[in-house]
This record gives C-alpha cells, structure tokens and sequence, in this order.
C-alpha cells in the first residue's frame, strides 16, 4: 500500500532533521523509510499486532522496525540510536543491546551482516598476525567477543589504547568469526 502524507516542518526543522538523519543529499526522499517504520509501528498497533505497556518496549519495537527501514537490514551504531531516540551513548548501547537480544531471532541475517562487515573492512598490521578493526559499535564488539567465547583458547579482540573505535584482532580469532558467521547472502 502507498501512502502520501504532508508534513508540516519550520525552515529550521527540516534543515536540523536532516542534520540528524544524515539525508542532506537524498531529502526528502531519504525521509521515506523513517516514515515506512512510523506507518508500520501504527498499522501494527490498530491491528492490534504490537501492543505495548511499557515504553520501552515501544522504544525497543521502535527501533527494530528502523533497523528493518532507515538502516537498510543493518545494525546501526551507537551515535545514530543517540541521534534518533534523544539519549545518551550508555542509554543507545543498552537499548541496541536489547533490541538485539529480545528480536535476535528476527534480526539473525542483519546482526550477522553487520557484523561480517566489521570483520570484512578490517585490515592487515603489518609484521603481525593482527588484523585491525575499526567499528563504531562496542555493541558489535561485545557480540563478537560473545562469538569468541564460544571457542576456548580463543584471544577476544581487544580495544588499542588510546585510540577511539579501533579494536585488534588476531588472524585466528577473525578466520573463526568469519566462520561463525553465517554468509547473509543466502
């Protein structure tokens, strides 16, 4: 179903909107997957399919139908659950964290996706039997750290100090995740 609506934002609204979606280039069009979550957070609660008492399952619901829309089937990082839902970086990690847990099942392929991304753009240390990732999520990080532990004798991937988002992993550890995963192709 198509559906065409008006809304009515100041000047000022609509450049800071797209400051905070990032959709300066693709406005308003970039705008519509934002919308497509909104209308189905709605639909679902008429048809009585999505019926929460507590707000953050609301919250939780919210941002699970986001991840299916403006995210493309991506986990997004900290910063943009920050942007989007007006809260701190402890309070995004939690509710990814949760997000991810209480719909892991219905998020299996994104998660993995994402996750296999972070490992993918990882580059080689030179010298070294490391690879260095650079991720935006310590969400993402944990979870893969959760994957590790799976195997014991496995080195976790480790944060290098004093630098913010960069992580080490050793060759071993990153060829068994990347085995774990499965291939979000299929």
């Amino acid at each position: 179903m198509t559906v065409t609506i008006d809304l009515r934002l100041s000047e000022t609204e609509e450049v800071d909107l797209k400051k905070i979606l990032r959709e300066e280039k693709n406005w308003p069009k970039g705008f519509a997957s934002y919308a497509a979550a909104a209308t189905e957070e709605y639909a679902r609660m008429f048809l009585g399919q999505k019926i929460f008492t507590r707000g953050s399952d609301i919250r939780e619901y919210r941002l699970f139908l986001l991840i299916r829309t403006a995210f493309k089937n991506e986990i997004p990082d900290e910063q943009d659950v920050c942007a989007l839902f007006q809260c701190t970086v402890s309070q995004s990690r939690a509710l990814l964290r949760a997000v991810t847990s209480k719909y892991q099942y219905e998020l299996s392929k994104e998660i993995s996706t994402s996750l296999k991304k972070i490992l993918e753009g990882a580059t080689k240390i030179e010298g070294r039997d490391a690879w260095l990732i650079r991720a935006r999520s310590e969400n993402a990080v944990a979870e893969l750290n959760k994957i590790l532990a799976r195997q014991p004798g496995q080195d976790e991937i480790a944060r290098q100090t004093g630098k913010l988002g960069t992580y080490e992993v050793k060759s071993a550890a990153r060829q068994f995740l990347l085995e774990q995963l499965p291939d979000s192709t299929k």
